[in-house]
């Protein structure tokens, strides 16, 4: 994909009461290591694109988007108030709108572009590779 090519992507929340479409630039794709996405994610990292010259479109459901500012840092996301997953989110400091790849509908066809902090990344994430694997939850 040209880096300049403006993407339509939409998603949702996992309950359903909030959707969205974005139009935009992708400038990045990234899996992020530090603290902050561990515990915003609940996992090893958080997964995000970031998106230049966008727009967010709340298709439904905006009335349901709640957004928290970490004290004192650039860290902040929005989330929805009924399901509490995370939900595209502005950041004025970057000018730019972080889009949870997880909240996305749209198949992404980029692969990330990046892993970053990853000296954050826990010991267990890095074994994931020699860990069984299943199509569904084992019996």
């Amino acid at each position: 994909m040209k880096e300049d090519q403006r993407e339509r992507l939409s998603g949702t929340c996992l309950c359903g009461a909030v959707a969205f479409g974005v139009s935009g630039t992708i400038a990045g794709f990234y899996l992020c290591h530090c603290h902050r996405c561990q515990k915003a994610s609940g996992s090893a990292h958080g997964a995000n694109l970031f998106i230049k010259d966008g727009a967010v479109d709340w298709l439904s459901g905006q009335e349901h988007v709640k957004s928290y500012q970490l004290p004192d840092s650039n860290n902040a996301r929005s989330f929805c108030s009924c399901c509490g997953s995370p939900l595209p989110h502005f950041h004025e400091a970057i000018g730019q709108w972080q889009i949870p790849a997880g909240s996305l509908d749209t198949p992404i066809t980029r692969a990330p572009d990046a892993q970053i902090f990853v000296a954050s990344r826990p010991d267990w994430s890095e074994k994931r590779d020699t860990v069984r694997c299943f199509d569904a939850l084992p019996e």
